[in-house]
């Protein structure tokens, strides 16, 4: 059985209508070294984190950047339609799992690296200005993930960060999205492949998670007074705190302790 769950059960139908950005996503060309190529649900092959981490009992050095906005650690995950990470056996760290398509010209591309940021080792990967399937940027999603060495408190320690600065679609064409919208729409969150797990509320739920949901990824925080930022800190294997603060996500999350399991979609996609 799956720990740590949080889900919102609310349904927000608010779409965002122009970008807002939050200006949380930083040190953004501290992480520009290397570039995926544009494309649809490629990866990279394993990339070296640039120090050891120590997730749950398992302990990593490399973990594959995948362009559906996750990373992934055992192997590289082309999946686009956005699973539940709440029962997934996949080890991952998920900014905005969902149809990332970057082949419009004028989409972003995926790109990561590592840095040295206060002393600390870290590794970053920037989605910015990421269009959706299919080959689609009228609507371009910013958000970033910061994975840094936290080795000065104790063996494999680390903390990752999940920064949004505008989230504008949800979903795409293939995972029954109309113009980004509805749909199997996007998750964020993390999970250790088998015991632990977590989603930020808003996740799966249609509209939550936009720039005027009712769970706006750039409007609220996680252990952080920066709107749009999410901060976990990974002390001897476990995620500290487990939960969302209470400050935060109180009136979403009161008497909800929801587990589902979610039937994977992998419906072919017609050749963009």
């Amino acid at each position: 059985m799956f720990k740590n769950i949080a889900a919102s059960t609310l349904l927000a139908m608010t779409f965002a209508t122009a970008p807002a950005m939050a200006g949380a996503v930083h040190d953004a060309n501290l992480y520009t070294g290397n570039t995926l190529a544009a494309n649809d649900d490629l990866s990279t092959g394993r990339v070296d984190i640039g120090f050891n981490i120590n997730f749950y009992g398992s302990n990593f050095s490399q973990l594959y950047v995948n362009n559906n906005g996750n990373v992934t650690f055992n192997a590289a995950l082309s999946t686009f339609t956005p699973f539940s990470l709440l029962s997934t056996s996949t080890p991952m760290l998920a900014p905005f799992f969902a149809d990332v398509d970057t082949r419009n010209i004028n989409s972003g591309l995926t790109q990561y690296g590592r840095a040295t940021v206060n002393g600390r080792q870290t590794f970053g990967v920037n989605w910015l200005n990421v269009g959706y399937y299919a080959s689609q940027a009228d609507k371009t999603n910013s958000f970033q993930l910061i994975v840094t060495d936290r080795s000065d408190t104790g063996a494999g320690n680390f903390d990752f960060q999940f920064n949004y600065d505008n989230i504008s679609w949800e979903t795409g064409s293939a995972s029954r999205g109309v113009n980004g919208f509805g749909g199997a729409s996007a998750r964020a969150g993390w999970s250790n492949g088998s015991t632990n797990s977590f989603e930020l509320a808003g996740s799966a739920v249609n509209g939550a998670l936009l720039n005027s949901g009712a769970n706006a990824l750039i409007s609220h925080q996680l252990n952080s007074n920066v709107n749009g930022q999410y901060n976990f800190s990974v002390r001897n294997g476990n995620v500290i705190p487990a939960v969302p603060e209470p400050e935060t996500y109180a009136m979403l999350l009161a008497g909800l302790a929801l587990m589902g399991t979610v039937a994977h979609r992998r419906k072919a996609k017609s050749q963009a």
